[in-house]
């Protein structure tokens, strides 16, 4: 196989799994629900009485469920998206997946500990501060998140546009 239909192939590849992910989005719930879940209880017991069952964190009595959206999985796709597209060899991908997924759970899991403790103890902005996390700070992450992802694995190429360019000459 010539070098160019390779690159087109493998191409092909990170592009179907995108399609995969995206349409099988609750595969990122399944994974990432239990473990942001258990995370956030560990973290909370070393302050408060905590048990979880399933997605629900007892804290001091008062009952927390960690519903979709709190467990971000169309940011973990959208991460994905943004590695998958950007042209890139198979090591630094795996190694930059990871820890941008990681660096998302450990993100997520410290927000679910703030917004936890701000509700039990009834602190009188827990509302806007919970919209600001959910539509500005989640933004942040994501963005964030991608542009250090970028800076620490050194990666040079444009998504999309370095496979357009690479099957293009």
């Amino acid at each position: 196989m010539r070098k160019k239909e390779k690159a087109i192939s493998r191409i092909f590849v990170r592009y179907i799994i995108l399609v995969f992910f995206g349409i099988f989005l609750s595969l990122f719930y399944r994974l990432f629900s239990p473990l942001t879940t258990t995370l956030s209880a560990l973290l909370l017991d070393i302050f408060y009485d905590v048990s979880a069952t399933g997605n629900i964190i007892l804290l001091s009595g008062v009952k927390i469920e960690l519903i979709n959206a709190c467990i971000a999985g169309s940011a973990y796709y959208l991460l994905l998206i943004l590695n998958l597209t950007t042209s890139m060899k198979a090591k630094p991908r795996a190694y930059s997946l990871v820890f941008s997924f990681l660096l998302l759970l450990f993100l997520n899991v410290l927000r679910i500990f703030i917004l936890s403790v701000l509700y039990v103890t009834n602190f009188a902005f827990f509302d806007f501060t919970h919209k600001f996390f959910w539509y500005v700070l989640s933004i942040v992450f994501v963005v964030g998140i991608w542009f250090l992802t970028i800076w620490l694995f050194k990666i040079k190429n444009i998504l999309v546009y370095s496979d357009i360019k690479k099957i293009s000459c």
